[in-house]
């Protein structure tokens, strides 16, 4: 009975150090997986080969550190330095004058003393915002032949009630300029101007100002396709939410730049530059031949 008690041991024994073992390698091969991921997580651009446009809008790596030395000087503008500054003007489109009530010593009233002196304020301020609506009328006419002939309208005065060039100016600024979205742009047109303006019309206006850029932006193509030397490079850039690609091609006279949802080649080839590119050097060295 000890005999067989013995054997029952060692086969636990046995099967516990087997498992052991297993549980041994299991454990190696996850501290390899686990130092395998943290190296991907922490590797960037700065410390290994990939591009800078991989990392979309999280690059990661360590922050930039200026370059610049201590000069010991304090910030703002040093002395001897020629800044600029609110000066009045000579003539001010409105003068206000605040006279006097009376005389602060013996109390008797000034009206028609004599004028001694004047101290000059000035306040710049802009103007109260206020919607110009200026209407157009085609007025139509009947001739002696009976035939009707109605005035024609002004470029860019299409329909029955539209936005003007300056509203529209505006919209673009704050939108493509400032970056803001579509309905804080909207948003911030209606808190400054009281004009009710909505996402979907700051939409609508950038797209028609895009279209109306498609003839100078053909011609950007043309000049940088044959330019000698074009380079090309990408970022991150949200869009909705999700990530996206801006894509450039610049040389040192012309640059074009297009968002696009794929990095690399395919976004490269949007810009429509490149096959361009490579069609008139073939061109070239066939004409060569």
């Amino acid at each position: 009975m000890l005999a067989a008690l013995v054997v029952s041991l060692r086969a636990e024994l046995a099967a516990a150090q087997g498992e052991l073992v297993r549980s041994r390698g299991q454990l190696g091969a996850a501290v390899e997986r686990i130092a395998g991921l943290e190296a991907q997580v922490s590797r960037t651009s700065k410390n290994s080969s990939q591009p800078p446009s991989a990392g979309g809008l999280s690059k990661g790596g360590p922050k930039p550190r200026s370059l610049r030395k201590k000069t010991g000087r304090g910030p703002g503008g040093q002395d001897g330095h020629e800044g600029t500054t609110l000066a009045q003007v000579a003539r001010p489109r409105y003068e206000v004058r605040h006279e006097p009530a009376c005389c602060g010593g013996c109390g008797n009233g000034l009206t028609g003393a004599p004028v001694t002196g004047v101290e000059r304020r000035q306040v710049f301020d802009l103007p109260p915002v206020k919607v110009e609506v200026t209407e157009h009328q085609l007025i139509e006419r009947q001739c002696g032949c009976g035939h009707k002939t109605k005035g024609t309208a002004p470029a860019g005065v299409d329909a029955p009630v539209q936005y003007g060039s300056r509203i529209t100016a505006i919209v673009l600024y704050l939108y493509g300029g400032q970056f803001l979205s579509e309905s804080r742009t909207a948003m911030a047109l209606a808190e400054l101007s009281g004009i009710a303006l909505s996402s979907g019309t700051v939409a609508a206006m950038a797209r028609r100002a895009a279209d109306g850029l498609a003839r100078f932006t053909a011609q950007v193509r043309d000049r940088l396709a044959g330019a000698e030397v074009v380079h090309f490079d990408e970022t991150g850039f949200r869009v909705a939410a999700r990530l996206h690609w801006v894509h450039v091609a610049t040389s040192p006279a012309w640059t074009l730049i297009i968002c696009h949802a794929r990095r690399g080649l395919e976004g490269i080839r949007a810009l429509d530059v490149l096959p361009r590119l490579r069609r008139r050097r073939r061109a070239r060295r066939l004409g060569a031949l």
